[in-house]
């Protein structure tokens, strides 16, 4: 393969890891508004099963292929993670912003390479400190306004929704260098699907209004948001760095927050907007390894 091949093949990697930041960042607010009309899990276990359904058709193998059944019990601990995120998330979308939500979540970026610390008993970078304590910093200005100085529960789901993330990361990045991406990915979201459907009618009280918003939030997050999403990570990640994956994901929030302003008027007070800058400028510290490029076994 040529230098300008693969040039190409990364600029188009790239380009794809965009888009999904693009995907992810707009349904933030498309979630928030279809949650008014279906309760949390239950979207969740509609938008998994479609997920499942279309990964399912896309990875069908003849039953003699034995190589998927691999990959499905690492799947199954990333997907338990996967769904666990994906939960808090929802969740705390009733509580509070998008903008918020989304940048909280990115906290995740940030948390992986500490979580990846302990779990390979090796010392965190000092950018990866540096960048955690820009974060809640920034958490704080976001999370605790006015004189109160009290967290939202929409802001407390939504860490425990960055810790899930984060320790996804480390499963996925721990399995993925041995395990075909196809188990990996229908089994992670296979996964999550059963959870939410096997959770929702004793863990919440079920309730659906198919109104148009519904539908289309279902459709959205389960075939472009996880489906085709998935399917472009995995193959993107062949042609690039995880630290390039990473750095393009950080303007996750930074959509959510235009397309929220755009499309639902949310924005961010002069305190959160200051807050949103720290913890991005703290993912993008960690994500740069600006003071060790040590690598770490995960």
């Amino acid at each position: 393969m040529s230098k300008d091949s693969g040039l190409n093949r990364r600029m188009a990697a790239e380009l794809g890891l965009v888009f999904n930041t693009l995907v992810w960042g707009a349904t933030f607010v498309v979630v928030k508004s279809a949650l008014g009309s279906v309760s949390a899990i239950l979207f969740l276990a509609l938008r998994f099963s479609v997920a499942t359904a279309a990964l399912g058709l896309i990875f069908y193998r003849p039953a003699g292929d034995r190589s998927i059944g691999k990959g499905v019990a690492p799947g199954m601990l990333a997907g338990l993670f996967l769904f666990l995120g994906y939960f808090f998330q929802t969740q705390g979308l009733r509580f509070t912003t998008a903008p918020k939500s989304a940048f909280l979540t990115g906290l995740a970026s940030v948390l992986a390479p500490i979580f990846a610390s302990c779990v390979y008993a090796t010392k965190p970078r000092m950018s990866e400190l540096l960048g955690l304590l820009a974060a809640v910093s920034g958490l704080a200005l976001m999370t605790l306004p006015g004189a109160s100085r009290a967290i939202n529960r929409g802001d407390l789901l939504t860490l425990c929704c960055a810790g899930a993330f984060a320790a996804h990361i480390v499963t996925l990045g721990h399995y993925s260098k041995t395990m075909r991406f196809e188990a990996l990915s229908i089994a992670q979201v296979g996964t999550a699907a059963i959870l939410a459907i096997a959770l929702f009618p004793w863990a919440e009280k079920p309730r659906l209004d198919w109104r148009p918003e519904v539908l289309w939030a279902i459709l959205i997050t389960g075939l472009l948001a996880t489906a085709l999403a998935f399917t472009v990570q995995a193959w993107a990640q062949k042609f690039t760095t995880s630290t390039r994956t990473a750095l393009i994901y950080t303007l996750e929030p930074v959509v959510a927050l235009m397309t929220s302003y755009l499309l639902a008027g949310e924005g961010l007070t002069r305190s959160g907007a200051a807050g949103a800058a720290l913890i991005l400028g703290g993912v993008v510290l960690v994500e740069l390894k600006l003071a060790n490029t040590r690598r770490h076994p995960s």
